[in-house]
């Protein structure tokens, strides 16, 4: 891929896994500031190091690098409501989350994974980021699950979990893909010419690189798999269910087609269970809001990542 098509790049960096954390400090006037950030990393443990990276574009640019330090909060499973708050331009980013000064002066964050209040060590130019090295003065650990986040979209690992345990039963395991493209999912049909989820039955070999795989091979297309969106049990079938979200690549596919999410509600569908769980994703998608369900084809739970309502 050429160097110069930065989407492109910035896709590509996305495929590795990484944790969700937003960086704090105090501004000249006493504010708190902070942006969401996954581009964060140990350095070392004597003497004890972290570092993040700061865009130069950022609003906070110049009161970042002028602060004393910075805090690094590594958010929980069920904060991806304060990630999106952090990454958007809202007025005061911290009127609706609950915090507190830190034992070095940074703001931390309630609940959070894991915290560390640091002192500015180095900064260092590189390109059009910094890199603000901190000396960790004080921290916390609250030993729960973090937010993750591959491919543009967040995971949790206490979901894939459960997916995994799904897949160990003795019934027959089915994996499936919710594929999107630019506003659009990609949709098989069956013998009774209704819409299905490209999916295929479950073998040991089981992973998402093999699906990817199974999907590259029907559909002539480059397809990524990305976090767990729905795990349930068709009761009458016998069957489980894991349904994955995942991205496609350009191209016309080989098999199946593309369809606009805004008219997937005027679809036939043979199976209902496959019809509710698109149903819930045309609603998600129009907030741009993602979550998991857990149950059966009749009733389950949605597992919400974000403490939004």
């Amino acid at each position: 891929m050429p160097i110069q098509d930065q989407k492109l790049l910035r896709d590509a960096f996305s495929a590795f896994p990484t944790g969700v954390t937003v960086v704090t400090c105090m501004d000249s006037d006493g504010d708190p500031l902070g942006f969401t950030a996954n581009s964060f990393a140990s350095v070392s443990l004597e003497p004890p190091l972290l570092l993040v990276c700061l865009s130069k574009h950022s609003f906070n640019y110049a009161s970042f690098i002028a602060a004393r330090g910075f805090a690094v909060n590594i958010l929980s499973e069920c904060q991806k409501g304060i990630s999106n708050t952090f990454a958007k331009p809202v007025a005061d980013r911290f009127a609706s989350v609950e915090w507190q000064i830190g034992p070095h002066g940074a703001p931390i964050l309630a609940d959070v994974a894991a915290w560390f209040d640091c002192s500015m060590h180095q900064i260092v130019d590189s390109g059009d980021h910094v890199i603000m090295i901190g000396e960790v003065q004080a921290f916390d650990n609250k030993l729960v699950n973090t937010l993750g986040f591959s491919r543009g979209s967040y995971f949790s690992a206490a979901i894939a979990d459960q997916a995994v345990a799904a897949a160990a039963s003795d019934a027959e395991v089915r994996i499936e893909a919710l594929v999107e493209r630019e506003g659009e999912v990609l949709l098989f049909q069956d013998e009774r010419n209704g819409f299905v989820l490209p999916g295929y039955r479950l073998s040991r070999t089981h992973s998402p690189t093999r699906m990817e795989s199974l999907l590259a091979r029907d559909t002539n297309l480059s397809i990524s798999i990305g976090p767990v969106y729905s795990v349930y049990q068709d009761r009458q079938r016998q069957t489980r269910h894991i349904v994955y979200r995942g991205r496609a690549g350009e191209g016309e596919s080989s098999h199946g087609s593309f369809h606009p999410i805004n008219s997937l509600n005027a679809l036939t569908f043979t199976d209902s269970a496959v019809e509710d769980t698109l149903k819930r994703f045309v609603r998600e998608a129009g907030i741009g809001n993602f979550n998991v369900y857990f149950g059966t084809d009749l009733s389950g739970t949605v597992h919400h990542l974000s403490n939004e309502d």
